[in-house]
């Protein structure tokens, strides 16, 4: 068991490392970043490559946001075999609604209960 968080926690963070230098080095922004993790993980399901990656670390692959990209993909292309073209646009968001449900909810409860201080 202890290999297996070994294993889980070098991936993930080697994907932290990955958006790390692209904050640091090509002085992206968060937006762009979390943009290009997303595709990469998109990019990544449909090359076949990411189901084995999770296969191999489990919560280390899941956990971050490129497993957002994993999932659209990953819907979006078992619903396109079943319903064609409908299904791509369908399959995306039946796999990842609860997550962008979620979302919605609590960024709209942080909201409420937390005052924001505008910019200086």
């Amino acid at each position: 068991m202890i290999p297996m968080f070994i294993t889980a926690f070098i991936v993930g963070g080697l994907i932290c490392v990955i958006g790390q230098i692209l904050f640091d080095v090509a002085k992206l922004t968060p937006a762009h970043t979390l943009c290009i993790l997303v595709v990469s993980g998109s990019i990544l399901d449909g090359i076949g490559w990411y189901e084995p990656l999770i296969d191999f670390a489990g919560a280390g692959a899941t956990i971050p946001i490129t497993s957002f990209g994993n999932s659209l993909t990953h819907g979006a292309m078992s619903e396109a075999e079943k319903h064609g073209f409908v299904g791509v646009l369908t399959g995306m968001f039946e796999v990842t609604s609860s997550g962008i449900s979620a979302a919605i909810l609590f960024g709209f409860i942080a909201a409420i209960l937390f005052k924001s201080k505008g910019k200086v």
